[in-house]
């Protein structure tokens, strides 16, 4: 199964084309559905972080999760079913980089389905889907 990768950090412009594309993949506009998180990390100068899923072979977000709603993914990482979710939490408080990201409509997890929508948004090249 693919997935998700940074290539070169460094190449962020801070742009966020990545995290508008990534909410569009379900319709909507705007940043607040989006599974990509960049930020600066101190001005232009000093760059920007990129958090993205970095697909756990164990995720720990699905370890926590008390209604089995994160089931492990194929190649790594989770697939989010949201009818069973409670909107507790534990998922984003357990992954270690901050990856899950959330949905304060839903009260829901935002989880990256590494599908590389945003690959193709990326004009930096920072980020490439891996096989």
């Amino acid at each position: 199964m693919p997935r998700l990768v940074i290539v070169d950090v460094d190449k962020c412009v801070g742009c966020m084309s990545c995290m508008f594309a990534c909410s569009r993949r379900f319709g909507e506009g705007g940043l607040a559905k989006s599974a990509i998180h960049v930020s600066s990390i101190g001005g232009v100068e000093r760059g920007f972080k990129v958090v993205v899923c970095r697909a756990c072979e164990n995720p720990p977000c699905a370890a926590v999760c008390p209604t089995n709603a994160l089931v492990r993914r194929e190649g790594g990482g989770v697939v989010l079913n949201p009818s069973k979710c409670v909107g507790c939490g534990n998922c984003a408080r357990a992954c270690p980089i901050g990856a899950v990201q959330w949905d304060y409509e839903s009260m829901k997890p935002i989880i990256c389905v590494h599908c590389g929508y945003c690959v193709n948004y990326c004009p930096y090249g920072v980020l490439s889907l891996s096989r």
